[in-house]
């Protein structure tokens, strides 16, 4: 996609962002000063139960490629609990249970979750831990958590409208919900969840990392999807019409690199552009914000209303550029009237290595990733409140409440 860089812009843009700026790198300092890096240990108890392999180790050993995609973060937030200093093996003494169920890991041919299943295996599992201990019934659920990484989490389908319709799953309306889904006022966003970065190989990004002074030549990048033609043939609600309003005014423009082709060199043009795109697809989140805070890549947000992963941690506003879904057809006037010392700013926060920790699922857990994110926001919701232990006999949740296809066997 050569032809459609600016080579003039290119050259002025390594030139000047080889000279650093002070300033930034003080303001750069301070922001990181809020990334959570605190030991959760010492603060929280997690008790882990041991579910029939049927819920988890089972699928995984059906389909492999469960520990690749971008949902994989439910296994390794697993695995990364069993041997997690904050694991008790009495639960008596446990702070928080956490059932694992890999409501992803059972795929469709092309490797998507089969949501129609998805809803029964979690029901499923929760009657499981609801007969066999005495934890559940007596909170229905306030103290526990679980991972639902699907496009829109709990509601279990990857197009909204069916999801809003199904709305979240009833039995889990008192557990806290750690997902990568999130939207402001969203019937899939339930009070108190915890928003995480969707899962993005570490070992595969660092294997691929560039010399810190790699010029960036590329302005605007992206690669993805426009139109969704096989889920959306009519156009328009893919993205909200985002995704196409990208393509069809700046196609053509010099300071874009867009394009639906994957090179293989695609991370490390990544870590040669100034600006990627982060629109919204079926869901406001993907992967690609992930790899663009890894690679310095200062990412565009366009997902009206979105709730980023860590937001109480990460500085958002400070390191990301958001354009409504609205202002597309603008975006090459906003991005290029950004003044030179904000995008110096921004690329000092993303330089550093707390930032980039924080939203990676590392194969061996380190202090401030993911896993260290998730574990301090659930310590932040401690002490539970008065309302999370029921009266003996009292009941909150309906297990009868549901869709036909959800309250089937499974």
């Amino acid at each position: 996609m050569a032809a459609r860089r600016a080579p003039a812009l290119a050259l002025a843009l390594a030139l000047l962002l080889a000279f650093s700026d002070d300033a930034a790198q003080v303001g750069a300092a301070e922001a990181i000063g809020r990334i959570q890096e605190d030991d959760p240990t010492g603060r929280l108890k997690v008790y882990v139960y041991d579910l029939p392999p049927k819920y988890n180790k089972n699928i995984l050993a059906k389909d492999s490629r469960c520990l690749s995609h971008m949902f994989a973060t439910e296994i390794f937030i697993h695995r990364f609990l069993l041997s997690s200093a904050v694991r008790t093996r009495d639960p008596e003494e446990a702070d928080w249970f956490y059932a694992p169920v890999y409501t992803t890991c059972d795929l469709t041919p092309w490797g998507h979750p089969l949501t129609t299943r998805s809803p029964r295996i979690m029901r499923s599992a929760i009657r499981f831990v609801a007969r066999s201990m005495p934890y559940w019934n007596r909170t229905e659920g306030a103290d526990h958590f679980f991972v639902v990484p699907h496009d829109f989490a709990a509601c279990f389908y990857f197009q909204e409208a069916k999801a809003i319709e199904r709305g979240i799953l009833p039995v889990l309306r008192r557990a806290t919900l750690v997902q990568t889904f999130g939207q402001k006022n969203h019937a899939c966003l339930k009070d108190g969840s915890i928003t995480i970065p969707p899962y993005t190989p570490a070992h595969k990004i660092r294997a691929r990392l560039l010399p810190p002074e790699t010029p960036r030549s590329i302005f605007v990048y992206f690669r993805g999807l426009f139109y969704d033609t096989s889920n959306d043939p009519e156009g328009g609600y893919y993205a909200r019409g985002a995704r196409a309003s990208v393509w069809e005014n700046f196609k053509n423009n010099p300071f874009f690199d867009i394009s639906t082709d994957h090179p293989a060199t695609y991370y490390e043009d990544m870590q040669r552009s100034v600006f990627c795109l982060c629109p919204l697809g079926w869901a406001p989140w993907s992967p690609r914000l992930v790899e663009a805070v890894v690679f310095g890549c200062i990412p565009v947000i366009i997902a009206d209303d979105i709730v980023l992963p860590f937001a109480d941690a990460i500085p958002w506003e400070d390191i990301a550029v958001f354009v409504a879904e609205d202002d597309v057809p603008r975006l090459d006037t906003i991005l290029t009237s950004i003044p030179l010392e904000a995008i110096l700013r921004k690329q000092a926060l993303l330089d550093s290595p707390a930032m980039k920790k924080t939203m990676l699922f590392p194969l061996h857990a380190e202090a401030g990733d993911a896993f260290h994110q998730i574990l301090n926001a659930l310590a932040r919701k401690l002490p539970h409140g008065r309302g999370v232990f029921l009266e003996p006999g009292q009941k909150v949740l309906n297990w009868t409440e549901g869709t036909p296809e959800d309250l089937k066997p499974w």
